[in-house]
């Protein structure tokens, strides 16, 4: 079998299981609490994997390889900053947002956050909340979709990237607009799996054909590329601590991504949610490790060959699939870049669905699980459409969405389970302060992707919740 066969084999198979998938949990989603939490039943494999997958976007795999192609030991920051991510989210977030959303009922982050009331004063802050869900998502969601497109077009010579994307942004539509998330759950645990084999093997195939570490460490101290086998990247002083706090500073993203804590919701226990924690931190140990070890291998192997450095540092993944693997390990790669894509885009679409159909309706008593699913499909046409027409890097397009999500939600969810609700009018300042600093950031070259991008936004957010006021204190609501 030649490898085009076997990708489309592959790729078919892989298919019309998530969309098989997709109508099985179709058969348990008839309300919208099992459309937007999966009727808070989700046990600990299930809420590990699908929650880690939907928290590591295709950026892990092309991204962070990519990152540590080019830049070398300085990509080893990525992994404390991301894992620790994890354990911030596991240990600290989640047994918190569970029990506090079981208690008032919330179905949602922005619920959860601004309270169930419908009064004058929460209207604003519904409305700012909603829309800064709905366009950092949507560009999210477009940069997985380009995501996909790169991956075809990688693996299928002559393949027109743009049909890749309608391809791509069809199926995960179809099934989680089908099975809401339950489907988004059983799927993600399928791509949350193939995304760990991966993750595995590749890097382990990359390091064999480099010689083993030794012959790895050589390798780096060999690449004539200005500090590559230096952690701080060559500089020094100031220079190298702001390098370092620039990449941890992604840690602090991840208590703000509506998509992941949606997950921390629906989990079913106390004892499912201790177990789950065990396995999303393994999962997220194995994943971070692996992109970075490919993305060091594959510069080394590269540059051992005249000429051979990638002109685009974010195909490696493919580029040592196709050098190493055989035509079925060059599917399973595949396979794991589109599930890292749909297991991401599923879960931010939901998200998108539950912020215009459920958070901004008058009447929680009325279902609309209609209405989820056609807001869905609306996000999912404007994000093709982004994809098709906005040229970016995946990691520059998905860092900025994680951290104007973050630094909007994160630092308010936080002050909420430790503190209680905090007041409409200081949340509605700390999400507008952090949401809009983030943006103007990432607009400025001359800060873009530093540590004022990643850091910055964040502090002045928990600046607006905490440093006192003028006005009466809100009264507290114990978490």
């Amino acid at each position: 079998m030649d490898k085009h066969s076997a990708l489309l084999l592959t790729l078919s198979a892989y298919a019309i299981a998530l969309l098989v998938l997709g109508i099985v949990a179709q058969r348990r989603t008839h309300s919208q609490s099992e459309f937007l939490l999966g009727g808070r039943a989700l046990g600990p494999f299930l809420a590990a994997i699908s929650a880690s997958a939907s928290s590591s976007s295709v950026w892990t795999l092309l991204g962070v390889s990519g990152f540590a192609y080019a830049q070398g030991l300085l990509a080893l920051w990525l992994f404390p900053a991301c894992v620790g991510g994890f354990c911030l989210n596991w240990f600290l977030v989640a047994p918190r947002i569970r029990r506090l959303s079981r208690d008032d009922g919330s179905l949602t982050a922005i619920q959860l956050l601004l309270g169930r009331q419908r009064g004058a004063g929460f209207t604003t802050p519904r409305l700012v909340a909603v829309a800064i869900v709905a366009f950092s998502l949507t560009c999210y969601v477009a940069a997985q979709f380009r995501g996909a497109g790169k991956s075809f077009a990688a693996s299928f010579e002559g393949l027109n990237e743009d049909h890749a994307v309608v391809i791509g942004a069809l199926v995960v539509l179809l099934y989680t607009v089908a099975g809401g998330l339950w489907a988004v759950s059983l799927t993600d645990t399928v791509q949350g799996s193939l995304m760990a084999l991966a993750a595995l093997a590749l890097p382990l195939m990359a390091l064999v054909e480099v010689g083993g570490p030794g012959a790895l460490a050589t390798g780096i101290a060999a690449v004539e590329a200005p500090g590559f086998d230096d952690p701080f990247g060559g500089a020094r002083g100031a220079s190298a601590a702001l390098a370092v706090l620039t990449l941890l500073g992604i840690g602090l993203g991840y208590p703000g991504q509506p998509h992941v804590v949606n997950f921390f919701m629906a989990i079913r226990g106390e004892a499912e949610l201790r177990r789950a924690r065990r396995i999303a931190i393994a999962w997220a140990c194995c994943v971070y490790a692996g992109m970075i070890l490919l993305g060091l291998c594959g510069r080394v192997l590269h540059s051992a060959v005249e000429g051979g450095v990638l002109a685009d540092r974010e195909t490696v993944f493919f580029a040592l699939a196709d050098q190493l693997g055989t035509p079925l390990v060059a599917g399973l790669v595949l396979a794991a870049v589109l599930s890292a894509i749909m297991s991401t885009a599923d879960s931010q679409l939901l998200v998108v669905g539950a912020s215009f159909a459920h958070d901004l309706r008058r009447d929680e008593r009325q279902e609309r699980l209609g209405s989820s699913r056609a807001v869905v499909v609306a996000v999912a046409i404007i994000a093709v459409l982004l994809a098709l027409f906005v040229e970016e890097s995946l990691f520059r397009s998905v860092l900025f969405a994680w951290t104007a999500l973050g630094a909007a939600f994160g630092p308010l969810l936080l002050v909420t389970l430790w503190r209680g609700r905090v007041g409409p009018r200081r949340s509605l300042v700390a999400m507008l302060v952090g949401f809009a600093s983030a943006v103007i950031a990432y607009a400025i070259p001359a800060t873009r992707g530093s540590s004022v991008e990643r850091v910055l936004p964040f502090l002045l957010a928990f600046a607006c919740l905490l440093l006192p006021g003028p006005g009466p204190r809100p009264a507290r609501e114990p978490a």
